[in-house]
């Protein structure tokens, strides 16, 4: 057994706060609640931060908290603790009681049906501590500064680097009997650089994330990556305005993937604020897309068994055959809607959108000619029509191969149009999220520059 195994207490750390959930859920029987569910969370972690060689924070935090939630029949109340001395226990549960005394029935509240809880919770290998001393830690961060500044002379500052370590512990109970017990860590690594000089100068950089120290690319490379990002960029142009393929890089192809998510997730759906609302079994990308949802992928970033209201999960389609399947939703939103729940309280859990066609390169000369997007900027886009809208920085292609620089443009369109255009995904994934997506190509949109 290492040191790390040896000293490792995570396990008798949870099974504390599983206890505590357990009294609280009796206490509130016992004052009366028809229903109840406690989550106790306890976080801790490491991140420094440094700049031109210096150091410029480092903080390490530890904290945790308690929420209770009840529910006589319809009507619900919740309150929070952190102070785990039991009288503050105690009076978070009067309190939660209080206030559910005390607002009017809400027919979709409640816990999710008893017969939708977890019952096996298998090893999704999320637990990968990382005992760095804040030395240790801050030598990361110098390095991947000192890599990215000395790798290109055209690099003439730097925004800092940052390194970030964490463990994250959780229990969700209710008095369903349902106890689910989770443990994950998060490490990253980052720089940021400034390419040229006075007005020409330009800012970009990279990062990794990952649950192991394995995972993260290693420092200089980081640092590297960040300065060629970062000269690429310098001496940008404009484009004529006009209607052109658009390449999102796979950093920000994953937004177009969360813009459908927000339109299908059950909270937009009810208030009537999505431009997707009755979609289901409609086909809104080509016949060869898909999305697949895998909540139980050992190591994913966003792995579980189950979600937010102890409701076991499964791997199922969000898109196939360009068909969306379902909806995204948790009990309360379903019930609002009157349909079933996904499995979803709480958001997804490890999307893969599949991919089509290959590399970066060959979709590059796939396209010909037209807008490679590495950055976006601005919040435009419309969640009830569906319009798009959003500053653009990245670079022209000519000849299937990227000729310059270009930023200051605005891409546009409406994203069931832009879905419906979807020409090819790349293979190449960016692994860096929970949205797992290559490059995405869409076929024409509205590139407005300065010409």
């Amino acid at each position: 057994m290492n040191d790390i195994a040896r000293n490792d207490d995570s396990l008798q750390r949870l099974e504390r706060l599983a206890e505590i959930s357990q009294r609280l859920l009796v206490r509130a029987r016992a004052l009366g609640a028809s229903q109840a569910e406690v989550t106790c969370s306890e976080d801790t972690g490491l991140t420094v931060s440094v700049r031109k060689g210096e150091v410029e924070t480092v903080e390490s935090t530890r904290d945790r908290g308690i929420a209770v939630t009840v529910y006589f029949g319809r009507r619900k109340g919740s309150a929070s603790t952190a102070d785990l001395q039991e009288a503050s226990l105690e009076a978070t549960v009067e309190q939660a009681c209080a206030i559910a005394r005390h607002t009017e029935d809400d027919p979709a509240a409640g816990l999710a049906d008893a017969e939708l809880m977890a019952r096996e919770f298998p090893d999704l290998d999320t637990w990968h501590p990382w005992h760095l001393g804040p030395d240790e830690a801050i030598d990361l961060a110098l390095a991947c500064e000192a890599a990215g500044r000395e790798a290109d002379p055209r690099i003439s500052n730097s925004d800092g680097a940052s390194f970030g370590s964490g463990e994250s512990l959780s229990v969700y109970a209710n008095s369903h009997g349902f106890i689910g017990c989770e443990r994950e860590t998060q490490h990253s690594l980052g720089l940021a650089l400034i390419a040229g000089h006075g007005e020409d100068m330009q800012r970009d950089g990279w990062y990794s994330i990952g649950l192991a120290q394995a995972d993260l690319e290693p420092a200089a490379a980081i640092g590297r990556r960040a300065a060629e990002r970062t000269v690429a960029r310098l001496q940008p142009r404009s484009v004529a305005t006009g209607e052109y393929p658009v390449l999102f890089a796979a950093e920000v192809a994953r937004s177009l993937v969360g813009h459908l998510l927000g339109a299908v997730s059950g909270s937009a759906l009810y208030r009537r604020a999505s431009f997707l609302l009755d979609s289901v079994g409609q086909r809104l990308f080509p016949e060869w897309f898909a999305i697949r949802e895998r909540p139980l992928m050992p190591h994913g970033l966003r792995s579980t068994a189950f979600d937010a209201d102890g409701v076991a999960t499964r791997d199922s389609a969000l898109v196939e055959d360009g068909v969306l399947q379902r909806y995204v939703l948790g009990s309360y939103s379903a019930r609002r809607l009157g349909l079933q729940t996904t499995g979803n309280a709480g958001g997804v859990h490890n999307l893969e959108v599949a991919a089509n066609a290959g590399s970066l390169d060959e979709l590059l000369r796939g396209m010909g000619r037209g807008l490679l997007v590495t950055e976006l900027m601005g919040q435009g886009v419309n969640p009830v029509t569906g319009d798009y809208s959003r500053g653009a920085a990245g670079f022209w292609v000519e000849d299937g191969t990227i000729a310059y620089p270009v930023d200051g443009l605005t891409i546009a369109g409406n994203l069931r149009a832009m879905f419906a255009a979807i020409e090819a995904v790349g293979s190449e994934v960016d692994v860096r999220s929970h949205i797992r997506t290559g490059p995405i190509l869409v076929g024409r949109m509205t590139v407005a520059g300065g010409e």
